[in-house]
Parts: structure tokens; sequence; C-alpha cells
């Protein structure tokens, strides 16, 4: 009933395609925009303390807006279409249903100020589509780290030093997917890595949408 009369007020309201305008499909992603998402090579992107990093596609275009919008503008429909994304490369890569889905975490404070942690909304996609096991309180972050995104290699690993904690009443068996938006120099999953590592924790993978850098 509830998705329903939500489809109905879609219908009602027209909702508009975020990236074109559209309202032909009535949703925030038209088929056509989602096409033209550029995927990389399906290979280990980089090793991060001897665990695989793999990214999906390229930071730019409507891969960047797609992020942009979910993580920055109040846009949490986009989530599923990030985890369409990423699950469609991820298929290519891996058939063992063994994972366990931990998305990066963010610091309370700062999930309160946006309403959600858009890479918990992500996901939760993901683990649905591929009917993984969804574990997103395994690690949390205990610091408020500055942003990234201006910080050199050694201030991001500085930064982000110390950030984050295992929860071990959420430790169960299979692998440990990490996922997040960007991997730029991998100071995030180096340190989360770490964490876990401390905790008794060696079988992980690393997963990200997008990367600044090409194949």
């Amino acid at each position: 009933m509830k998705k329903f009369l939500l489809g109905l007020l879609d219908w009602i309201y027209k909702k508009k395609c975020y990236f074109c305008g559209s309202s032909k499909e009535c949703v925030k992603m038209c088929s056509k925009c989602y096409g033209e998402l550029d995927y990389l090579p399906v290979k280990i992107n980089r090793v991060i303390d001897g665990k695989k990093v793999y990214c999906a596609g390229i930071y730019e275009k409507n891969l960047q807006k797609l992020i942009r919008g979910l993580k920055y503008h109040n846009q949490p429909d986009l989530a599923y279409y990030l985890a369409k994304f990423m699950e469609e490369y991820w298929q290519k890569i891996s058939a063992n249903h063994n994972f366990q889905v931990v998305p990066v975490p963010i610091y309370e404070k700062r999930k309160k100020k946006r309403k959600y942690n858009h890479m918990e909304l992500v996901g939760k996609e993901f683990a649905n589509l591929t009917g993984y096991t969804y574990n997103p309180n395994l690690i949390k972050r205990i610091k408020d780290t500055k942003p990234q995104y201006n910080l050199k290699k050694v201030e991001r690993t500085k930064n982000l030093k110390n950030a984050f904690e295992v929860e071990k009443s959420q430790i169960k068996s299979g692998t440990i997917l990490l996922i997040d938006d960007i991997c730029t120099t991998g100071s995030t999953f180096e340190e989360m890595i770490c964490e876990l590592k401390k905790n008794g924790i060696d079988d992980i993978v690393c997963f990200t949408a997008t990367t600044p850098f090409g194949d």
C-alpha cells in the first residue's frame, strides 16, 4: 500500500529526473541518464595494506553529480542508483555470497546535520541487490575528522588516525566488504583496515563507486 501511495504521489507530482529534468519516466534518474554512466575495466584498482580495492567508475559527469546530489543536496532517493551501478560492476568480480556489506561511517554529529549517512543508504540497497549481509554497525567513526578533499596524503593519514572503532558485538562470519563513494589516496580504507586487523578481522575487500583517476 505504501509503495502504491508513493507511486501515486510521484505520478501526480511528476517526479523529474535529477540529471536531465525529464518527467517521462517519473523517476529520479531516467534510463537515458543512467545509461550514460561509464564503468572502469573490471580489475583490481589498487592494493592497500594487502587488501584489494575495486573502483567501479570515474568521478566525473553524471556519476559525480549522482554522488554529490546524494551526499550534499538531500537526494536520498539517488542511493538506489549508485548501489545499482556498483552492483552491476561487482557481479563481474565475485559470485561469492558470503560477504558483509560495511559502509564507511561518518561522525554522528555530521550524520544528524545531513540527516543520513549516504553510504549507509547505498550499502542497504547494495545488500538488497546482492543478497549480502548488511552490517552497518560493525565499525563506527569516533573522531570528527576534517573533510578529506583539500588534504594531502600525509595530512589525510594524520586526520584519520584513531578515527574508527570496531563494535565487537557486531562481529560476524564472512568477508568484510568495505564500501565508499570515492577512493582518492585510500587513507580512509587504510585506517579502517588497521582498526579491523587490531580486532582479529583480516578477511577484507574494499569497493568504491568511483575514483578520480582512470585505469
